[in-house]
This record gives structure tokens, sequence and C-alpha cells, in this order.
């Protein structure tokens, strides 16, 4: 008898074959599978600051200019100036510069040098048409400033009574001082004095010649007097802050890069 045949055994082409299912299958999965996000530090952009309102812009701008104008008042071409930090936060040097038209310049409590000898003066506020010395007397809110004669005057707070001295005096010797050094210069321009209070009333019962006293209530209006002043820049407005800036005692030193023959550290005072 014949043995019957064995069936002949099917090549092995199924297992490998599911393999390679498997294997792609596995593949298309994980592909699908979100990848995850490694956190990344964010940079901290440069206008995350920025306010929301636009009077908070508008103040945000003018603090940004402030720090540029001082810079650009406290350096030129050759030398360069160190400025006490105290300036940067000075509120009054703040309101003058960033409430003021462009057509004003100003001289805060600048320091003359007169015979070899330092003298500082009230402020300065050159426009135009005139320079304006500037005295701003301002205490708390409830004490009334009685103007008296040349010497001193009385602050009324309540039944209290203080005598202070008169803003009078340093106004005038500004004016004096400044009208020397003008006509130094052979420069004919107007001056007059102002005391200045944004926060008290200033009672007194004839005004000082050439002076004008300014309390709280006529304050807006000549805050808005300046404001609307239309002149352009004048030649002799220029010639004025020129000659006056020639007086004033500098302290400054040499940008290094105009000082390869010298120590480029030291400081020297520069008068006229």
């Amino acid at each position: 008898m014949l043995a019957a045949e064995e069936p002949e055994a099917e090549p092995e082409t199924e297992q490998p074959a599911m393999s390679r299912f498997s294997k792609l299958k596995n593949k298309l999965k994980r592909s699908q599978e979100p990848e995850p996000v490694e956190e990344t530090k964010q940079e901290p952009s440069e206008y995350a600051d920025l306010p929301d309102t636009e009077a908070e812009l508008k103040q945000y701008f003018l603090d940004k200019l402030f720090r540029f104008q001082m810079k650009w008042a406290t350096t030129t071409v050759t030398e360069t100036s160190f400025v006490n930090g105290d300036y940067y936060d000075d509120p009054l040097l703040k309101y003058m510069m960033q409430r003021f038209p462009d057509t004003y310049l100003i001289m805060y409590f600048p320091i003359f040098a007169i015979k070899k000898a330092p003298i500082e003066t009230e402020i300065l506020l050159i426009s135009p048409i005139g320079i304006e010395i500037i005295h701003f007397l301002e205490k708390s809110p409830d004490t009334v400033i009685m103007a008296g004669d040349e010497r001193s005057w009385t602050l009324e707070k309540g039944n209290e009574y203080t005598k202070i001295l008169s803003p009078l005096i340093a106004l005038k010797r500004s004016e004096k001082l400044i009208n020397s050094i003008l006509s130094s210069y052979s420069i004919d321009f107007p001056i007059k004095k102002t005391v200045l209070s944004r926060t008290n009333s200033i009672v007194y019962a004839t005004e000082p010649y050439n002076t004008k006293l300014i309390g709280q209530k006529n304050y807006a209006d000549w805050f808005q007097e300046k404001r609307q002043l239309s002149s352009p820049l004048k030649s002799t407005q220029l010639k004025t802050a020129e000659a006056l800036l020639k007086t004033c005692q500098t302290t400054s030193m040499k940008r290094p890069e105009w000082d390869s023959g010298s120590d480029s550290n030291s400081f020297g005072i520069v008068r006229e």
C-alpha cells in the first residue's frame, strides 16, 4: 500500500507579515499621539509693561522722554557729568520738564561761578519773551501764606503762626546776579520774579514791584498762560541761555575716547 502523502508545509510567510504589520501599526499609533510640549521660559517683552489707558500711556512716554532729556542736558560731545540720582525722582523737576512746552528753556537751581565762588539761584524759566525767576513755596494744604515785608513772611495754620524768611530775598539776589551776567554779554532781556504755590493761598496787601504772587486759586490761570505761548524759540532767548550756561559751574569728565592723553577718570570743575 502506498502511504498517504503528507501535505506539504506552507511557507512561513504569515508570521513575518504580521510582525511587519504590527510594527507599522504601532508606529502610526505613536505618530498620532501628541508630543509632550517642553516648557520654555519666555523672555519678557519690552511692551509687556505698557499701560492700558491713553492717559497712562502719555505719562509713560513722558517718563521715558524725561530720562533722555536728563542725559541730553548733562552730556556734550566731549564731556559727561555724573548726575545725582535724586534728580531722576525729583517731582518738581519732572513737573517743570513734562508740563511746559518745548519753547521754554529751564535752568533748575543753577549754580554760577562768580569770582571763583559758587552761587546758587532760583529756578529760571527762559521763554522767547523774557526770563522768569521762580520760587516755589508749598506747604501743607491747610496752611495760608501771608506775604509780609521783604524780610519775613508768616504761615498761618489753624491758630499757629510761623515766621519764615521772605522768598523775595532769594528772588532779588537771583535777579541781581542774572542782570550782571547778561550785562557783561551786552544782552538786554526782560526779567521778572514770581512766587508760586500750587497748594496754598497767598494773602497780601500789595504785590511787590515786578513780582507776581501766584497762589493756589490763580495758579491754573498762570499755568495756562504759559502753555498757550505760541512764539517759537528766539535768537535773543538762545543767546541769553548760552551766556548763562557759560557762567555756570560744571562738574564733568572727558569721555574716554576724547581723553587718550590723560587719566579718563579724573574730574574737573569747568568755570567761565
